[in-house]
């Protein structure tokens, strides 16, 4: 079954879809080079993730990568388990643009 995406996602639905910012050394590498990384939720699209972006930080989105993590496999008291997977995304603003991802809010 084919899901159906509505070409203008309610603000509602656009609040939903960036979970939290990805923080690592990988990410803060790429932040010089205005790309940025973020959790974001397991149905999400390109276009999705686009609007949430511009919508929350006010900014202008060149490009999204979008791919989905693996969980890893665990073992705990001889029990073997895996750990949940999750979705994340690396947004390319445009010329000039930023996100300050220190701020609190």
């Amino acid at each position: 079954m084919k899901k159906i995406v509505a070409k203008n996602p309610s603000q509602e639905h656009l609040m939903t879809i960036l979970r939290a910012p990805h923080v690592s050394e990988k990410s803060a590498r790429l932040q010089e080079s205005s790309q940025y990384a973020f959790e974001v939720a397991r149905g999400a699209t390109r276009a999705e993730v686009k609007a949430a972006v511009e919508k929350m930080f006010d900014v202008k989105v060149a490009s999204v990568s979008v791919l989905n993590v693996k969980g890893k496999a665990k073992a705990f008291k001889g029990r073997g388990g895996t750990r949940g997977g999750w979705r994340k995304a690396y947004v390319r603003l445009g010329e000039g643009q930023t996100i300050d991802m220190t701020t609190k809010a």
